[in-house]
């Protein structure tokens, strides 16, 4: 068999770890962009309460409450994954 057409076994890996990289770059930005988001959604649920307009504020609230909780656990999933690659990494070069 040819070794120049099956990649060795740390290129794969190298190859997963920078993929999982990429993948925790862009949960991040996607949840720091859905966080600011349901953040403006917050306040202006807050707005629409403050100018008596209680069922459309409540509905803005609640749902900049819950895409912000959303996006705070697609953060932490994304934050675990590179903490599992750096394990990884660290246990490979034992």
């Amino acid at each position: 068999m040819n070794n120049k057409l099956t990649p060795n076994h740390s290129t794969i890996e190298l190859s997963i770890a920078q993929e999982r990289l990429r993948q925790g770059r862009y949960s991040f930005n996607l949840a720091l962009t859905a966080t600011t988001v349901s953040f403006f959604i917050g306040l202006v649920g807050a707005g629409l309460i403050l100018s008596n307009k209680v069922p459309e504020g409540t509905v803005a609230a609640a749902s900049g409450l819950a895409s912000s909780v959303c996006c705070i656990s697609l953060a932490k999933d994304a934050n675990d994954r590179l903490d599992k690659v750096l394990a990884e990494i660290n246990d490979s070069e034992k």
